[in-house]
């Protein structure tokens, strides 16, 4: 049986930033859909829109997706953005060069939305601003040392804030997406990363621990369907 007590350091396949061809192709299909069908979408969007809710709607905001994917949060994001009337720069960040291809083949009709391949922890990153930074099922790919440095290198990153939309260490979790990718998944890469990612995930009180190490107290952190943390730190 699994070990939850922890967070797992067992590396996933997706953490090779050589991977590519239609093994990657087909997870970030999946993870779409997984994402889609467990209403993992929403707590990204929801998270944003809180975020943003005492802001002028004529600003033009800058938002920058780490570990972008396929792009299918920056897609929702500028359709939210389009029905609510609010003007957005809308950047994806990923730093495996194949991944952002496939984002950017898989966002021709979205000609707003760019894409860029840069590791996070470069200097030349350090260097880049943000209204807010986004991150959905992303940062349990570190860990907490890494997390500690980055949380407090995004406060002079990012003008207004961060929304983190991130898995829920839990049995059940883990059971669940083990039983759903063994029956419905056609990529050995989510068979192998989608539970480890359960594992490799977080409980509450280390999260807490992570923000207050990286002197990070102006946050919201709560629990959300299915198994996900929505996590809103304000920075303005």
């Amino acid at each position: 049986m699994p070990d939850f007590s922890a967070r797992s350091q067992q590396i996933e396949i997706m953490d090779n930033l050589n991977c590519s061809g239609e093994v990657v192709h087909q997870t970030l299909r999946e993870l779409e859909t997984i994402n889609k069908l467990l209403g993992g979408n929403y707590v990204t969007i929801n998270g944003l829109s809180n975020l943003l809710k005492r802001k002028k709607s004529n600003d033009d905001f800058v938002i920058g997706d780490l570990g972008c994917g396929g792009g299918d949060i920056l897609k929702l994001i500028y359709a939210w953005s389009k029905k609510n009337n609010i003007k957005m720069s809308l950047i994806g960040v990923d730093a495996n060069p194949n991944i952002i291809a496939f984002a950017e083949k898989n966002s021709t009709a979205f000609p707003s939305i760019h894409y860029e391949t840069a590791d996070i922890f470069s200097e030349s990153f350090r260097q880049k601003k943000f209204d807010v930074v986004i991150g959905t099922l992303f940062f349990h790919h570190f860990d907490d040392a890494q997390l500690t440095n980055f949380f407090a290198q995004l406060k002079s990153q990012c003008r207004i804030g961060v929304v983190i939309n991130d898995i829920h260490r839990h049995w059940l979790a883990y059971y669940s997406i083990l039983l759903l990718t063994r029956l419905f998944s056609r990529s050995a890469m989510v068979k192998f990363d989608a539970p480890l990612s359960v594992l490799r995930a977080f409980r509450k009180e280390e999260l807490k621990k992570i923000l207050a190490e990286a002197g990070i107290e102006n946050y919201s952190l709560r629990w959300m369907w299915a198994f996900r943390w929505q996590l809103i730190i304000r920075f303005n």
